[in-house]
């Protein structure tokens, strides 16, 4: 059944104004963070459109869809004179400003941050650009594909005897608007309570999945060793890996610590192997994983995907199945957490998206509104600003 859109529920960053000039997904991702919880983003799109919206399947903006709601959208040509008055009342009545222009463009058509600051002197403005706004690559186009394998992902990525692997999904762009969306808030609090003045953001794509690819150049300096593609395994701790049942299903197991591991040796009938010098410390499971793997492999091979989950279960080992995206929703757990919610969708009667994250107690996040359609709140909005809405800080 469909959800009623929670369009008067408090949220957290209730009376704070993000002004959204991005394209595709890494302001969005910033902005849909801070519009589930309560701000009031205000996509400023040129005639054609946020470059998200044309990604469709089955003719349908799916991903605008859930990354484009609780926004508002206005359509502004920065190039003509009256948009240009209108878009300076904007950033007058605004707390964030998010762009993600090449570097030099906004200022090239005269919003630098001195400009910017005049307008608003406590507005927080992201700037999001593939390689940052210093060094010899600030001008070179920086979609995620690039920075996914410039930053190191790609090439550990896979198995070790193929080709480095993309991911199949806008990684660096959302980490990066993970990252942003954090900066904007410190940025943010640093106006209202320190200093009283705003500041720019320099958030490259490149820096934050760099950030989240674990400690591998202290690897490199500790051991020599260039981190590579080790499949579903890690250099770091075994077992770790994917096994397939007896029915062609899959399980993921992880038994990173020495008690898991031996819990696991002992839950599958083989409780010699905590005493096996091969098995003996994690140090030596590494070493030794081929034949650890084969023995697991093994006695899962023997059992359903089922029967598996519910041995593993019983034994408290950390084993769990692999979903695909509909057997996701599908999951009692999941399910009970409410983690997807079945909105309301004027083309598609109802869509299900992913609920909000962050569950705060007292003040949580709200789907308030679905995603707009291009200009739709320009009247309202125009009203606002010129009837003189103030802004507090």
């Amino acid at each position: 059944m469909a959800e009623a859109y929670a369009r008067d529920r408090k949220c957290p960053l209730d009376g704070v104004r993000v002004l959204d000039l991005s394209r595709l997904v890494a302001g969005n991702m910033l902005t849909h963070v801070l519009a589930d919880l309560g701000a009031d983003v205000i996509k400023v799109e040129p005639p054609e459109g946020d470059s998200l919206r044309a990604w469709k399947l089955n003719g349908i903006s799916v991903q605008w869809k859930v990354y484009g709601r609780n926004k508002r959208s206005i359509v502004i040509d920065l190039k003509k004179d009256e948009d240009r008055d209108i878009f300076r009342k904007l950033v007058a009545s605004s707390h964030i400003l998010v762009e993600n222009f090449r570097p030099g463009v906004l200022d090239r058509l005269g919003f630098d941050m001195g400009e910017l600051l005049k307008l608003q002197p406590k507005l927080v403005v992201a700037r999001i650009s593939g390689w940052g706004k210093t060094g010899p690559y600030r001008d070179k186009p920086g979609f995620g594909t690039l920075v996914e394998a410039a930053s190191g992902f790609a090439f550990k990525n896979g198995f070790p005897d193929r080709e480095p692997l993309l991911p199949n999904l806008g990684l660096a762009d959302s980490v990066a608007g993970l990252y942003g969306a954090s900066a904007v808030l410190v940025a943010l609090r640093e106006a209202e309570l320190g200093a009283g003045k705003g500041q720019e953001i320099d958030l490259s794509l490149l820096e934050p999945i760099i950030s989240i690819l674990g400690a591998d150049q202290a690897v490199h300096k500790a051991t020599g060793a260039v981190p590579t593609r080790t499949g579903n395994r890690t250099a770091l701790s075994a077992p770790r890996n994917i096994y397939c049942t007896s029915d062609a299903g899959y399980v993921a197991l992880s038994a990173s610590t020495p008690e898991m591991a031996y819990r696991l040796f002992r839950s599958i009938g083989r409780a010699e192997l905590c005493d096996d010098p091969r098995f003996v410390t994690n140090e030596k499971r590494v070493e030794n994983v081929e034949e650890l793997d084969a023995i697991i492999g093994d006695f899962i091979g023997g059992l359903t995907l089922a029967e598996n989950l519910a041995h593993f279960d019983k034994a408290e080992v950390t084993v769990g199945p692999i979903y695909d995206a509909v057997a996701l929703m599908e999951d009692a757990h999941v399910r009970a957490r409410g983690t997807f919610v079945e909105m309301e969708d004027a083309e598609m009667g109802t869509l299900p998206m992913h609920a909000v994250v962050g569950r705060l107690s007292a003040t949580p996040g709200a789907i308030r509104r679905p995603a707009p359609m291009l200009d739709e709140h320009r009247s309202e909005l125009l009203d606002e600003l010129y009837a003189g809405q103030a802004l507090t800080m």
